[in-house]
């Protein structure tokens, strides 16, 4: 046989071998099912529990870039007020419920640049409220040594001293308070985010607003630090989610003494989980702490995307350091959760909030809450899908009804840029019972 009609013969096939194939192949018969195909995005039974939606503070402007809302009687005058984290503005102001029914917004605290987060203590033991700011510097990612922890003092006519506690830290995401070594006074956890290279690090008080490092981590994307005394031996733990090179949630095992055990609690190989926070709550009633985890995609993707794998974690406290996971919603682009009792059935709900659902779809959910059953069966009911692009959720009693209501915050860097909102409310009309 010659070499030519070798070379025609190939190339005859190489050209009918493929014709055949296209020809062929869809007339036959797939042998299983063709999975089902992720759609973007999820929208569910809207609540039995109804809600009034109001604006909260002053109205939205641009795009308005809220972090942190906290929910807490902040004047002491029995009435539960609002502390906002405004990084579009820099500052932190307060929301205080009004006689005609509206919210006055007020600056407690400018010039802060970028606050990630807001915490309140009695640091110096004055009797007062003094203010923690969690400082991140930029929204973007970014690992120069820009974070900061800035504690203002309260002070007896009304205004407040800064103290810069740290400004040699990158990116800081949380502060969180706590007597760890047992020696009266209040000590801190910092959650140094930063980028690349970040740290979780306790701050030792020792009087005068000045403060000793400790550090418990060495790695990036801490975002917050929830303290409790997980293990039950009574003194204050720490635990941590850690969210950029790898995706682990750690606990810190305090001997009481302010010396600290590290504890890996749980990790996963999806490094694209994205967990958005950590949440303390003795979810199942039993009388330690549980913790809830929400999950969504990357932050600095701005294209981010629902994915399958989005939604909210239990993490059950069975002692001894033992935390049984649980998937308990599969809300697209989940960032932020919140407890409190929303049917005002003695037990303990879930608010979540999305900040990247597929917003191209109007009923997409951006406020959702997990019924709880009593045993921590969860359904979940849609409260709104507007506004949208939510980082920030805060149960709590705004309008002294004594229901349990919603506040959600903001974060409009992605588009759609539509459906704005600073923050929004839910007020809770309260379940009617048959």
């Amino acid at each position: 046989m010659s070499a030519r009609f070798q070379l025609s013969g190939l190339i005859f096939l190489l050209i009918f071998i493929p014709c055949l194939d296209w020809w062929i192949i869809p007339w036959v018969p797939s042998l299983r099912q063709t999975p089902e195909v992720f759609s973007g995005g999820t929208s569910y039974e809207t609540t039995e529990v109804p809600f009034q939606k109001v604006t909260v503070g002053n109205d939205a402007v641009g795009l308005p870039i809220i972090t942190n809302l906290q929910i807490e009687d902040f004047d002491g005058d029995g009435k539960n007020d609002i502390l906002c984290c405004d990084a579009s503005r820099n500052l932190i102001s307060l929301m205080k419920y009004t006689d005609n029914e509206t919210w006055e917004e007020t600056t407690l605290i400018e010039d802060v640049a970028v606050p990630a987060h807001v915490t309140t203590v009695d640091i110096d033991g004055d009797n007062d409220r003094d203010v923690i700011v969690s400082i991140l510097g930029n929204i973007l990612p970014d690992d120069n040594v820009i974070g900061r922890v800035e504690l203002f003092e309260a002070l007896p006519n009304g205004t407040y001293k800064r103290h810069v506690i740290r400004d040699d830290v990158r990116r800081v995401a949380d502060v969180q308070p706590g007597d760890f070594d047992a020696d009266g006074d209040i000590d801190l956890v910092v959650a140094v985010f930063g980028y690349n290279r970040g740290e979780i690090i306790w701050l030792e008080n020792q009087g005068d607003f000045q403060f000793l490092d400790h550090q418990l981590l060495n790695a990036p994307g801490t975002i917050h630090v929830p303290v409790a005394d997980y293990d039950g031996d009574g003194d204050l733990d720490i635990a941590a989610i850690v969210t950029q090179d790898e995706e682990e949630l750690w606990g810190f095992e305090n001997d009481g003494s302010g010396t600290f055990t590290a504890k890996l609690l749980w990790t996963t190989p999806n490094f694209d989980l994205g967990s958005a926070g950590l949440v303390k709550a003795d979810l199942d009633g039993d009388g330690d702490q549980d913790l809830i985890l929400p999950a969504r995609d990357n932050l600095e993707d701005l294209a981010a995307y629902p994915q399958p794998y989005h939604g909210c974690y239990w993490f059950e406290n069975l002692g001894d350091w033992s935390f049984s996971m649980k998937r308990i919603s599969d809300l697209g682009g989940t960032y932020a959760a919140d407890v409190g009792d929303i049917d005002g059935d003695q037990d303990l709900d879930i608010v979540l909030v999305s900040m990247t659902n597929n917003w191209y779809e109007d009923d997409h959910a951006s406020v959702v809450w997990l019924e709880n059953d009593g045993k921590q069966n969860f359904k979940t009911w849609q409260i709104d899908q507007d506004p949208i692009h939510l980082v920030t959720v805060a149960v709590g009693d705004i309008n002294s009804d004594g229901r349990a209501d919603v506040i959600a915050g903001g974060l409009n860097l992605r588009s759609p840029f539509q459906r704005i909102g600073r923050v929004t409310g839910w007020l809770n009309l309260g379940k009617e019972t048959p």
